[in-house]
């Protein structure tokens, strides 16, 4: 396990300082759910709410969500994104829709906050469009699939 890195040695919280770390191209994947009602879900997938394409506003949003991700993560450096991409689909289960990001740099840190944040942006989004029709749903299991690049190297849930 290692140490945090949001800390210096006082113990007092601060921005790590990456100007020693070479640029290197690195990539982050993330996804979660919304978990809905089936009528919520049809509602969703047919676009044809009084919101209109509730998934391509919540793809959206989950681009503009990454783009601000330092704005919103105390410590986050502010990145240079070279791409970024978010998906709304049905849920394998049939429960809901899943959001999945995937977010590329060339730079010194990694994108795994800024995949994470794309995500959870999309899904809020998402309650935020259809919230009117189910107050019950629930956002689950937010979580990061992958990342490549950097120092620590490649990572990937099993």
């Amino acid at each position: 396990m290692g140490r945090l890195t949001h800390l210096d040695a006082e113990g007092r919280a601060r921005m790590v300082d990456v100007s020693d770390k070479s640029d290197t191209v690195r990539e982050a994947r993330a996804a979660g759910r919304l978990v809905m009602v089936p009528a919520t879900l049809e509602l969703a997938l047919s676009g044809g709410g009084t919101k209109g394409d509730v998934r391509a506003v919540a793809e959206i949003a989950g681009v503009m969500g990454a783009k601000a991700t330092s704005n919103l993560i105390p410590m986050c450096h502010p990145l240079l994104l070279s791409s970024v991409m978010v998906a709304i689909t049905p849920s394998t289960d049939g429960t809901g829709l899943e959001a999945t990001a995937t977010v590329r740099t060339t730079g010194p840190t990694g994108v795994e906050m800024e995949a994470l944040t794309a995500v959870t942006t999309a899904l809020l989004t998402l309650y935020d469009m259809l919230k009117a029709v189910d107050r019950a749903m629930t956002i689950e299991d937010v979580r990061l699939l992958s990342k490549s690049g950097g120092r620590s190297g490649d990572w990937q849930r099993v």
